[in-house]
């Protein structure tokens, strides 16, 4: 690959409240060190709905070193909003990548879900549950395969106006994204689970095999025996309530040695078949803290590498931040030292 990193998670926005509370620009500051200089990553895919937040993290970011994917990820937003926050998002895009830094600018992510105007379905909630019936969603591929690149069209050509950068969309399958506007091909649907795992491999390799560059813009595993099996839905052993707080649907076993061989197995694949960049989400789920009751235990929902603290406690490895490494973590450093030997990047004790 020519680029590793996770994704950088600044506040998805929902039910009144972020993923990422508090946010605190220093602390950003430190994690963007850490992802650079213990994981070796190259890159950083910068996500959330906050335009401000997404600027400070995008700028530790690259003042770290790391190449930034600056990612707008919004909730719940008219097509109209979305348009004006990408615009907005692209001019502030710019003006890092004139000062120097490396920037991919990603004119949206998953918009279809997490858009107004282009499923069925006036909240999230509807529009996701219109992905557990295949006749349904079937039915609406057409029309939703028109309004999605009619719209990305429109996008690009603003912000091919503003940014002058390399530009991509972070995608989902049932999209049908035309590619043509766009300089990298991308998916947030990188994960493996046991029904695409038989052909996994092969599916990267078609992929990659297109004529732009393809990059995996989101994979990962969660914290819990299973997890492994169930890809990108394995979160679904918790449940919100219309406060936003969780609670897990029932006993799971804490485990993380399968999120961190997952990591492993993945970026392996994505190594041998060429993908250009690769994600992984992600480097903290904030808004699932560990705790040592089980029933308690949140972090087992968790696609982050570091387990989030309960609320006012912070770590010894890392003094003053809030979270301690998981195996994931470690597992992402060693193959980040062994990626930058083989580069001859300087590595880090």
């Amino acid at each position: 690959m020519r680029a590793y990193g996770v994704t950088y998670d600044t506040g998805f926005l929902s039910a009144g409240t972020t993923t990422h509370e508090p946010f605190e620009p220093d602390t950003v500051r430190r994690e963007m060190r850490i992802i650079r200089e213990e994981l070796h990553c190259d890159a950083v895919r910068v996500t959330g709905g906050d335009p401000d937040r997404l600027e400070i993290a995008a700028r530790h970011a690259a003042r770290a070193g790391l190449e930034v994917w600056y990612s707008p990820f919004t909730n719940d937003l008219t097509q109209e909003e979305l348009m004006a926050f990408i615009v907005d998002s692209a001019e502030r895009a710019e003006r890092l990548r004139r000062e120097g830094a490396r920037v991919v600018f990603l004119t949206g992510s998953e918009i279809s879900l997490f858009t107004r105007g282009f499923l069925p379905g006036d909240s999230l909630r509807e529009r996701l549950g219109l992905m557990a019936e295949p006749a349904r969603l079937r039915a609406t591929l057409p029309e939703l395969h028109v309004r999605v690149n009619t719209f990305l069209a429109r996008v690009t050509a603003a912000v091919r106006d503003r940014f002058g950068g390399p530009i991509s969309y972070a995608s989902v399958p049932v999209e049908g994204v035309d590619w043509a506007p766009f300089d990298i091909v991308a998916t947030d649907a990188g994960y493996r689970d046991a029904t695409t795992a038989p052909g996994f491999r092969e599916a990267v390799r078609a992929q990659v095999g297109q004529s732009k560059p393809f990059a995996v813009t989101e994979f990962g595993c969660t914290t819990h025996r299973g997890a492994a099996a169930l890809g990108a839905r394995g979160d679904s052993i918790v449940e919100w309530d219309e406060r936003a707080r969780p609670r897990l649907t029932g006993a799971v076993t804490r485990d993380e040695e399968e999120q961190a061989a997952y990591l492993r197995e993945l970026l392996a694949v994505y190594d041998a078949e060429g993908v250009d960049a690769a994600f992984v989400c992600t480097f903290a789920s904030r808004h699932l803290p560990t705790s040592a009751e089980p029933e308690r235990d949140f972090d087992t929902a968790s696609f982050g590498v570091v387990k989030v603290l309960e609320h006012g406690r912070t770590g010894t490895t890392y003094p003053g931040l809030p979270w301690e490494p998981k195996s994931a973590f470690r597992a992402l450093a060693e193959y980040g030292r062994a990626r930058a030997a083989v580069t001859g990047e300087r590595t880090t004790a």
